[in-house]
């Protein structure tokens, strides 16, 4: 039977809306949903090939547990209690800090991964956390929670009443967005031109973004902080600064004068690469915008002064006077957020409450550094982690020194993950559970709403059911809590979805400001709706959010529902000490001096960048026959000059060094790289054996963190340099290959 079904696609951070044809419970085709809300029928390579990851055979169907030395298929009551087994020996043998938890990027696309880590944490009281989020945007959470004192209050580019937009190492036109959730950024970005906006984009290439804007600027990778922090002297020294109605919320103006008074053009044009002419005219075109907002990512966190860089981009838009004014950066108003409050002081941001065994590492937002990930394994000695629990999760490609942490992984007592496929971390579990096709999952973005460019509503159920007896990814998530608790591997997993209902109503019944203030919690947990377990969770969120809604309202408008664009929020956002944004924290103003020594240094040969394609999204699109090929491959990109100065010829082989070993990489020549900038994409490496990933095995690539050992790290955030460091590039020797082997000393 043919039928269509409604879904958001989970395949990266735009969550478009689909429309999938299904002719029983096979995906046929995917298209976008143009009566969606949020994208309006905009759709990219990724989406449409939402039938085709939905079937890939590769995908696991059933649990796998080690035996004799073998991954082998069993059923989903011995799988969980084969963990309950592995990880209960271990906490008992040495303690809950033994266990590491792995939290991967996957998490923030799925339902399951919105609710339940946190309970899975709670529940085990480990301190050895590590996540995507070090190898990513961390340095964003640390420089908002010092801004604003709440380090998930990030704002985005208010993309469709900007005048002008300044884009610092970000490429949406092919990542489609990444912290500022946009569906269809490239159609957004062509109507700011239409309405006489500008687009000034500050990229070491020359990526799709950068073609479409009216002002490139190539600068020196890792050199951002640098360029910005001079891009915000020019607006004090000239008398360009206007908080406008910010005036009365800021404190530290003059202590950010001071700090940025050394930055002159002339000061910071050498190590840029990028002449003072320009960096006055960034300055005064910022300026002069009606309205304008500054926004960075990747290129501009995972660097080594990720996290003042990440600061600066919001300090320039508070200085210009447009943070949370329309057109300029504003905060989100998720629906499942809790209830705007009358404004007032908090407790603010702090990080190192405890700190990592091996190399101190501070704590950050109750995480640690994913580059410690391995030391903390391999390490002998009391304390270290001897399980892992990996929850969708591939940091041997994701993070440093890939082969470290594949030796690493190999010794651990016990290791649980959860994941679709049998890939280059999860070939070292004990127990492999794996989660459902995605058409068999529900979906809401409780990550994504917070950063989405216009606030909106919207939920998909499963468009097919699962078979009796094959749990969903909320009750594989739910039955780990349950283990990590104590309870029997069997028992009713729906009881965690309870548990955390009671608690959100108790704290909401008392609590004055709640809108449910004073009620009955075992009457009002009878009024919730939904089928299950995490849709009642999602009910009662929805209940306590600031829009009123319901899921019963919810899926009455199965297209979503429009909450309109982006509005002020400050003063109620804040919850710094001050009540105010803290322009100049202490932890930020420490580290400017480090920013200020790197002026007279420079690495003598090149330095790597990494780049995003559209048909893919870190590790887990490789295994795609139609997301395949292409442009989507693993090269070395270099430019002309230094193809010629290195030796290097289009097609050839490069070899490639740097701290943590020495890689093999085809070289494509290009002059969209600047001189002295070599770039490989991140997610490659699917040449180890035991990984069922039969595509991504015929086109493995190299793995580009193999060339870290994990010692360069933004210290502020624990955030790992993925981006602007060195490297020795030369042409192969006629030597048997040498692919991805350590560096040698």
């Amino acid at each position: 039977m043919t039928r269509t079904a409604l879904r958001i696609c989970p395949l990266c951070e735009a969550t478009c809306g689909l429309t999938l044809t299904l002719d029983d419970d096979t995906v046929t085709s995917a298209r976008g949903d143009r009566d969606d809300v949020f994208s309006a029928g905009f759709i990219c390579p990724k989406g449409a090939t939402f039938g085709a990851l939905d079937a890939d055979p590769d995908r696991l169907s059933r649990p796998l547990v080690r035996r004799d030395g073998r991954l082998v298929e069993t059923g989903w009551a011995e799988a969980f209690a084969a963990v309950a087994a592995g990880l209960g020996a271990v906490t008992a043998a040495h303690g809950p800090d033994a266990v590491g938890v792995v939290l991967g990027n996957p998490n923030v696309h799925t339902v399951a991964g919105g609710l339940y880590p946190a309970q899975i944490v709670g529940a085990l009281r480990s301190r050895n956390i590590f996540s995507a989020s070090t190898l990513d945007q961390m340095p964003k959470h640390v420089a908002c929670g010092y801004l604003f004192g709440d380090p998930n209050a990030i704002p985005v580019p208010d993309l469709d009443r900007t005048d002008h937009l300044l884009i610092i190492g970000a490429n949406p036109l092919v990542s489609n967005g990444s912290l500022a959730t946009a569906a269809d950024f490239p159609g957004k970005l062509k109507a700011l031109r239409r309405r006489g906006g500008r687009i000034t984009v500050i990229d070491p290439k020359r990526t799709r973004t950068a073609e479409a804007a009216d002002r490139h600027v190539s600068l020196r990778p890792g050199t951002d902080a640098a360029l910005l922090f001079a891009v915000v002297q020019v607006l004090f020294a000239e008398d360009l600064t206007d908080l406008g109605a910010l005036a009365d919320h800021v404190t530290g103006v003059e202590e950010v004068r001071a700090l940025a008074a050394a930055f002159t053009p002339e000061a910071v044009e050498g190590v840029c690469e990028v002449p003072a002419t320009e960096i006055r005219a960034l300055a005064c075109e910022l300026a002069a915008a009606p309205s304008a907002a500054v926004y960075g990512r990747l290129g501009s966190t995972a660097v080594e002064f990720g996290t003042l860089c990440s600061w600066l981009v919001d300090v320039l838009n508070v200085l210009t006077g447009n943070l949370d004014r329309p057109g300029g950066a504003m905060f989100p108003l998720s629906p499942t957020a809790r209830a705007p409050r009358p404004a007032a002081p908090g407790k603010g941001f702090t990080v190192g409450r405890w700190h990592s065994r091996v190399s101190g590492h501070p704590e950050v937002k109750s995480e640690l550094p994913s580059a410690a990930l391995a030391e903390e394994i391999d390490t002998p000695g009391e304390g270290r982690v001897r399980a892992v629990i990996a929850l969708a999760a591939n940091p041997v490609l994701s993070a440093p020194d890939g082969h470290r942490l594949d030796r690493a992984l190999a010794g651990l007592d016990f290791m649980v993950s959860v994941d679709p496929y049998l890939n280059e971390t999860s070939r070292h579990a004990h127990v492999v559970l794996p989660p459902p096709r995605p058409t068999q999952s529900a979906h809401y973005d409780f990550a994504f709403s917070t950063l989405a460019v216009r606030n909106t509503v919207r939920y998909s159920r499963p468009a097919v059911e699962l078979a009796d007896g094959r749990p969903g990814e909320p009750e594989i998530y739910a039955r780990l809590v349950q283990i990590l608790s104590g309870a029997a591997p069997d028992a009713d997993p729906a009881a965690v979805d309870e548990q955390a209902i009671a608690r959100l109503l108790a704290r909401a019944t008392a609590d004055p400001l709640s809108p449910l203030h004073g009620g009955d919690p075992a009457e009002l947990a009878a009024r919730l709706g939904g089928r299950t377990g995490y849709e009642r969770r999602l009910d009662l969120m929805l209940r306590l959010g600031p829009y009123g809604l319901t899921l019963d309202k919810v899926l009455a408008q199965p297209h979503g529902i429009d909450l309109g664009p982006l509005a002020p929020r400050i003063p109620e956002v804040l919850r710094t000490p001050s009540g105010r944004i803290e322009l100049a924290p202490a932890p930020i103003a420490a580290d400017v001096p480090r920013l200020l020594r790197s002026l007279t240094e420079r690495a003598a040969g090149p330095v790597l960048i990494g780049r995003r394609h559209l048909r893919s999204n870190n590790s887990w699109m490789h295994n795609l026959p139609a997301l395949s090929g292409g442009t989507n491959l693993c090269t070395l990109q270099v430019h002309p000059e230094d193809a010629a100065r290195f030796g290097l010829t289009d097609g050839a082989t490069a070899l490639v060094k740097g701290d943590g070993g020495e890689i093999e990489a085809p070289v494509e020549i290009t002059d969209a790289v600047r001189p002295g900038v070599v770039s490989l994409p991140h997610g490659w490496g699917h040449d180890r054996g035991g990984t069922r990933l039969s595509t991504a095995g015929l086109h493995p690539g190299v793995n580009v963190n193999q060339l870290l050992d994990g010692s360069r790290l933004d210290p502020l955030s624990g955030t790992a340099v993925l981006n602007g460091f060195p490297v020795q590039v030369s042409a192969l020797p006629d030597l048997p290959g040498l692919r991805g082997l350590p560096a040698s000393g």
